[in-house]
């Protein structure tokens, strides 16, 4: 007679809600891949009664998921297929190396272009790396998805986004609220890019806790920036000295992207953007990584390559349309 066990399964650092799926889909699948076993789960803890070696190989498969979960952050019915199917034990949890990072509802992010590519490979040689390129070519996007990886991997502390917010210039004032409801407009993209990769409950908990912390570049004056993975995205509307002062903030452990686009500079005079007349300096530095994006890599839709195009041509027809 085969014996009965019971065996309660802890699955510590998890969130059940994105393990189990929308209304329990995942846990559903996991119970359908096994009539043999009695499974309840009460958040965090996982109860299964049935034939001990079908409950022991369940708990094994189990952990395996939970790790997988843990390292990448994200599961799927084909996910619990394979493990459930096969088996994923807690060091070989599938790996796909295209893929950056696995944001929400089952949001892939992969390095789609040439140059996103290029840049996912220079972010494992070099601390710091330049973006520049055209509107829609996935520049920031791809650059806040290495820092969510990072973060995941605990391979930094927390991550830090900023940008100069040199629209709102004098007319600060003017606006409702107080001084962070005046600069999240101008935030807001990188907020945007957030939201599809970490989980909302989970995204405003690191910003409660200042595990990401996003805020325009004045305030980065006089900080040092440790443990930390930290992007300034629209470096073309920083002076010399003010990029200068950023990038003189990186601390230990710190990996650092700036990204920024040279035919939208909002500075009074574009002769004052600091951004290519610093990438002229550090080209060459040891530890230092480019990566100019053009057209081929907007990802945006269609028409955007042909406008970005369109004025490029009355640029170069007349010196007008620089924006």
């Amino acid at each position: 007679m085969t014996e009965t066990v019971g065996k309660e399964i802890m699955l510590e650092g998890v969130d059940p809600r994105e393990l189990y799926g929308a209304q329990d889909v995942y846990l559903e699948q996991i119970k359908s891949l096994h009539p043999t076993l009695k499974i309840v789960a009460r958040g965090q803890s996982l109860k299964v009664l049935g034939p001990e070696a079908d409950t022991q190989r369940f708990a094994k498969r189990m952990e395996g998921l939970a790790a997988y979960y843990v390292k990448y952050g994200h599961v799927s019915a084909e996910v619990i297929e394979q493990c459930f199917a096969g088996g994923i034990a807690q060091d070989d949890a599938p790996v796909d190396k295209d893929v950056i990072v696995y944001g929400n509802n089952g949001t892939i992010v992969r390095a789609r272009t040439v140059n996103q590519q290029r840049l996912v490979k220079l972010y494992d040689r070099n601390d710091l790396l330049f973006a520049v390129g055209p509107a829609g070519s996935g520049k920031t996007y791809t650059a806040i998805a290495l820092a969510v990886r990072a973060l995941k991997e605990r391979q930094v502390r927390r991550i830090i986004l900023t940008r100069p917010a040199v629209e709102a210039g004098e007319k600060l004032g003017f606006l409702p609220g107080d001084m962070k409801e005046k600069l999240d407009p101008y935030l807001q993209p990188l907020y945007d890019a957030l939201n599809d990769m970490i989980p909302p409950a989970k995204l405003q908990k690191h910003l409660e806790e200042g595990t990401v912390q996003i805020a325009p570049l004045a305030y980065m004056r006089g900080r040092t920036l440790d443990n930390a993975f930290v992007i300034l995205d629209e470096a073309q509307n920083t002076t010399l000295s003010q990029i200068k002062m950023f990038l003189t903030r990186m601390g230990r452990n710190a990996r650092f992207i700036v990204t920024g686009d040279v035919t939208q500079i909002d500075l009074p005079r574009k002769s004052d953007s600091g951004l290519v007349r610093t990438m002229e300096i550090l080209r060459g530095v040891d530890g230092i990584g480019i990566v100019e994006f053009d057209k081929r890599d907007i990802v945006r839709h269609p028409l955007v390559k042909h406008i970005v195009e369109a004025f490029d041509r009355s640029v170069e027809k007349d010196g007008t349309g620089d924006r």
